[in-house]
């Protein structure tokens, strides 16, 4: 058994802690039972494991995620890279040629694609086990669909029609995000939300993409990528498929993809260094920064504070903040990679200062960059510099210089934070060579 999470999404709804290289499925805001934080890949990924303990897991993901994935999960995952973003259908052919070609998963592999971000108790994962199990156990319909029974007539999601009002039975029908008012009706006729769960044999995936892309070569799709079509999963098979049926499912499901609906699953109300005063009400306050944030007075709000700006807002208007965000056009101050993170500390038009934490044991490319010198001051811990071949120790206190064309990589022998100060007339994120050892 298989299961896939797609998480290949941009982050903007969660503004300003979410960005393009974090999404909201990677933000630490969930408190484990001893005190510490997890995002929400790491819980779903925790469940599933608890749920399906022999499951093997795939996350396919876009490419500016991947250390992202391997820093919060480590080796517990395979990652399936998608060179861009071409929507859903593309993002489950590629992965599932991934599974047979590079993992040698058999044509008659149960698999079960989900998204990576829904907040779900466990019950959900092993509702998604039944499904594959009645998939291995040969069931009469091709796909298998997951159905949420609807709590109120949303507008956000789209509907699927059942013939039946229990347990799983055959799909009469599709409908996209109706009003409230059609949605209601929808719902009166047992119609469920639609929950992004998909279920089949593995090569019931590779057959639609030689029918619709012309290939289920893992190589042939990989190269194509880019020219495929941005199509749904959804639109491309399933609205098309005769042999289909879905499962009802009762239990906890939420779609936290904005700040509103996040607010109601998260167990503080405050995060960070926040005051607020005993007038406040149903107020939450997310503050990653080092300053103090004071709240007086305020009720039904969401105030989060990053270092790429802060929003006060609403509740209810928090989820219409997709276009003002895209127009503020803020570079990301703060990502997480495999090696450690950074944060951007200041911008200046001929300078730029980064705190880089790398973890014990962890490195950065060798590389270098053609426009622009750097220093490096050790600011904690320990490690080791290497400057065009030469290799050497450096300590709390140390500077180090290094010149435009020198290639450059730095090794931490404990936790080591460093200051980078870049300078130069043109500083650019793709200034960067990374050394490659066969070339002579």
């Amino acid at each position: 058994m298989q299961i896939v999470l797609l998480s290949g999404g941009a982050g903007k709804r969660l503004w300003p802690l979410s960005n393009d290289l974090y999404s909201k499925q990677f933000l630490r805001l969930f408190k484990r039972e001893d005190g510490t934080r997890e995002s929400m890949i790491q819980r779903v990924v925790r469940q599933v494991q608890n749920a399906v303990p022999d499951v093997s897991i795939t996350i396919a993901t876009a490419r500016e995620q991947m250390s992202l994935i391997r820093r919060q999960l480590g080796n517990q995952v395979n990652i399936s890279i998608e060179p861009c973003r071409r929507d859903t259908f593309p993002a489950i052919a590629l992965v599932s040629s991934y599974l047979h070609d590079k993992c040698d998963v058999s044509y008659d592999e149960p698999i079960a694609i989900c998204p990576a971000d829904p907040y779900v108790d466990e019950e959900f994962f092993l509702s998604i086990k039944r499904l594959l199990t009645s998939i291995e156990c040969g069931a009469s319909a091709n796909l298998l669909l997951m159905g949420i029974e609807p709590t109120y007539p949303s507008e956000k999601y789209g509907y699927i029609l059942p013939t039946g009002r229990t347990g799983q039975s055959p799909v009469r029908a599709f409908k996209e995000k109706p009003d409230e008012e059609l949605a209601a009706r929808y719902i009166e006729n047992g119609a469920l939300w639609n929950s992004g769960v998909f279920v089949f044999r593995l090569g019931y995936a590779l057959d639609k993409s030689r029918q619709l892309l012309g290939s289920a070569s893992y190589e042939e799709i990989l190269h194509s990528y880019a020219a495929l079509p941005k199509i749904s999963f959804d639109y491309a098979v399933v609205e098309k498929e005769d042999s289909i049926a879905v499962q009802r499912y009762s239990g906890t499901w939420l779609d936290v993809g904005t700040w509103n609906t996040l607010s109601e699953v998260m167990s503080e109300y405050s995060i960070g260094r926040v005051t607020m005063d005993e007038a406040c009400s149903n107020v939450h306050v997310v503050n990653t920064l080092s300053v103090p944030v004071l709240c007086m007075g305020m009720k039904d709000a969401i105030v989060a504070a990053s270092p790429e700006g802060i929003l006060v807002a609403d509740k209810d208007r928090s989820s219409a903040m997709k276009p003002y965000v895209e127009n503020l056009h803020t570079p990301v101050m703060y990502a997480e990679k495999s090696w450690g993170e950074f944060r951007i500390i200041d911008t200046e038009p001929k300078s730029l200062t980064i705190k880089i934490t790398l973890t014990r044991g962890e490195s950065l490319t060798y590389h270098k960059h053609e426009y622009r010198d750097e220093t490096w001051t050790v600011i904690e811990g320990g490690g080791w510099v290497k400057l065009d071949g030469n290799e050497f120790a450096v300590a709390e206190g140390q500077t180090v210089r290094i010149p435009r064309g020198s290639f450059h990589t730095i090794r931490a022998e404990t936790l080591l934070k460093v200051m980078e100060i870049q300078t130069g007339e043109d500083i650019d994120v793709e200034d960067k060579i990374v050394w490659d050892s066969s070339v002579k």
